[in-house]
């Protein structure tokens, strides 16, 4: 029987940090996993459809090309050529993270792992019997269902078979407007598709600050994208190829014609055949509790990424594992802000934010000031032909504490880092307004939105 200080259930995001992490301080580690190590993000979530999304940018800017100079006749795209990319893509980094485990001297053993005991595993189809000192679940997360929406795999489908694809539909319904949701609407919509996004609440990417998501909703009108927000799905039909989805929306109840629907309406933890129940780890909403050292309520066992349900990204899942192989190996950590997790959206324009929203700001009882810039006065965003979007930060009035940034352009996710680090270092918007950024760069805008809480804006 195999003895070791630590087993990770899943090779994702979370799952893979956590064994690195382990290695690097002389812990033995293995990790259980039942597919393909880099779980969902490596192989069918941020890596490939970023890839995707490449290719849309690509495409896009060659049907503006004129705008630019530049003419050509008989333009042509092959969609099925843009995911054969993507897939390689993926293989090149799945192969690169083998070899990293490798040569971390991980064993990575194949199969669905089952919890018998805090400190035993075994693992289906071989047999074979683990046991550890400590246990990390990071199994991630499963599509939600949408009871009016039965997923087959082909007409009604998830992200998963949403990447699998080699055809555009003609008409596509997507059905909730998150980052996934308006990821791929950008995306088929560029490739041709008759995209409609059905959203339940007031806005898209509803967890952003509300005039970021009404700038997005203006842009995708733009794209011919359309947009029905406050809706939601009553039936759906698919009868000779065609597809009928019933919606009942703030003016009454629509029916939109498509030919394949994406449900995108979020995650749940994926714990089913664990054995977490008969372990009596305690869930909550659908996935495991845990505290801020990443502990269950069962010592020795611990849960990081989405199937925490705590902010259901790739960088959290890689913070969450750090933290509890920490906490295996004696060192002290850090708990995690989860409202100052970066959280980005790759959609044209991309959507970014950080921190509290102006609404979650003062309903927390912070006096606020905001100040704003607009790309359209980026000297940069206009070189680029990308002047659509703006900055938003949100600062304590008193001290000009950051508090939150939203912003929504070109580029924009890149800039997240720069705002996270002045997070982590308690800096004011005095402190970005005084950094000198390189000029001409879209930073400049962060620089702008800064000063302008202080009223000090020279570009605007």
């Amino acid at each position: 029987m195999d003895k070791y200080d630590l087993i990770v259930i899943g090779g994702g995001p979370g799952g893979y940090v956590s064994a690195i992490r382990a290695a690097q301080l002389g812990l033995r580690a293995g990790v259980v996993e039942r597919e393909e190590v880099g779980g969902l993000c490596l192989n069918w979530g941020c890596i490939p459809s970023k890839a995707l999304l490449r290719n849309a940018e690509v495409l896009n800017l060659m049907k503006r090309a004129d705008e630019f100079g530049i003419s050509f006749d008989n333009l042509a795209y092959d969609y099925g050529k843009a995911v054969d990319r993507s897939r390689r893509v993926v293989r090149r980094l799945v192969g690169g993270l083998k070899s990293l485990l490798k040569k971390h001297k991980i064993d990575v053993i194949s199969g669905e792992a089952v919890l018998t005991s805090p400190n035993r595993i075994e693992v289906k189809d071989s047999g074979q019997t683990l046991e550890t000192n400590n246990v990390i679940i990071a199994t991630g997360g499963v599509n939600k269902d949408l009871p009016p929406l039965p997923v087959d795999g082909e007409r009604i489908i998830t992200t998963r078979e949403a990447l699998e694809l080699k055809t555009v539909h003609p008409r596509t319904v997507i059905v909730g407007g998150g980052a996934a949701g308006v990821e791929f609407a950008y995306l088929w919509a560029t490739y041709g598709s008759e995209v409609t996004i059905i959203e339940l609440l007031p806005h898209l990417v509803p967890n952003e600050d509300p005039e970021i998501s009404q700038v997005l909703e203006k842009a995708f009108q733009k794209q011919g994208i359309r947009v029905m927000t406050g809706s939601r799905v009553e039936a759906s039909d698919f009868s000779n190829g065609v597809g009928t989805v019933t919606v009942a929306t703030p003016e009454g109840e629509s029916r939109v014609e498509c030919d394949c629907v994406l449900v995108a309406v979020g995650m749940e933890g994926s714990v089913a055949g664990l054995g977490l129940e008969e372990l009596g780890v305690e869930m909550d909403r659908g996935f495991i509790a845990i505290d801020g050292a990443m502990q269950t309520n069962v010592p020795g066992i611990y849960a990081v990424g989405d199937v925490t349900g705590h902010s259901l990204l790739a960088h959290t899942a890689f913070a969450q594992g750090t933290i509890a192989t920490e906490t295996i190996a004696g060192r002290q950590t850090m708990h995690l802000t989860y409202e100052n997790i970066p959280r980005a959206t790759y959609c044209q324009p991309q959507v970014a934010s950080i921190g509290l929203t102006e609404a979650q700001a003062l309903e927390a009882g912070h006096e606020v000031k905001t100040g704003r810039f607009p790309f359209v006065a980026s000297g940069k965003a206009m070189g680029m032909g990308e002047g659509e979007g703006l900055v938003k930060i949100v600062a304590g009035a008193e001290y000009g504490e950051i508090l939150g940034v939203h912003m929504i352009g070109p580029e924009v996710t890149e800039l997240l880092g720069e705002v996270s680090v002045a997070l982590a270092l308690d800096a004011t918007v005095e402190d970005i307004g005084a950094a000198i950024h390189p000029h001409p760069t879209l930073s400049e805008a962060l620089k702008e939105a800064a000063l302008g809480v202080l009223d000090q804006s020279i570009h605007i």
